[in-house]
This record gives structure tokens, sequence and C-alpha cells, in this order.
């Protein structure tokens, strides 16, 4: 019963973090790259507008950044030496 008990715990926290991670990847991507665009048109970075820095570069950072994080995250919760006999 224990197994099945973490095994649900580990799902719940697996889901929760991924779908925190997918909010953050979209508002970066579609909210800052695209809707946000116009009003980030006036802000530069590397020689171009931040609008169209994080519709071509800034959301990709932003999802390696979340796959280092989700890692992390899910190393710390639960560590493979935890769960190897």
């Amino acid at each position: 019963m224990a197994d099945k008990s973490s095994a649900n715990a580990y799902w719940a926290a697996n889901i929760r973090i991924i779908t925190i991670s997918m909010v953050i990847w979209f508002a970066c991507s579609f909210g800052l790259g695209i809707i946000l665009r116009p009003a980030l048109s006036g802000i530069s970075v590397g020689g171009a507008d931040l609008g169209f820095w994080f519709a071509q570069n800034g959301s990709i950072y932003v999802f390696l950044i979340l796959i280092f994080a989700y890692a992390w995250r899910m190393n710390r919760a639960y560590p493979l030496d935890a769960h190897t006999h």
C-alpha cells in the first residue's frame, strides 16, 4: 500500500511541476513574444526589440532553464538512491 501511495505522490508532484513549467513557457513564448510584442518594441536587446528577442531566443532560453529546474526539483523531491534496492 505504501508503494501505491508513494507512486501517487510522485505523479501528483510531477504533473504539478510540468503544469507550472508549461504555463511559464507559454507566458514567455506566446505572451512576451506575440501578445506583448508591440508593448516591448521600445526596449532593445542585442540590436532587436525585446518582443522579437523573446519570440526568437528568449523562449528557447526559458525552455532550457525550465528543463534544468524540472530535473533539479524532481531529483530533490525523489532522489534516485532512495528508490533503488
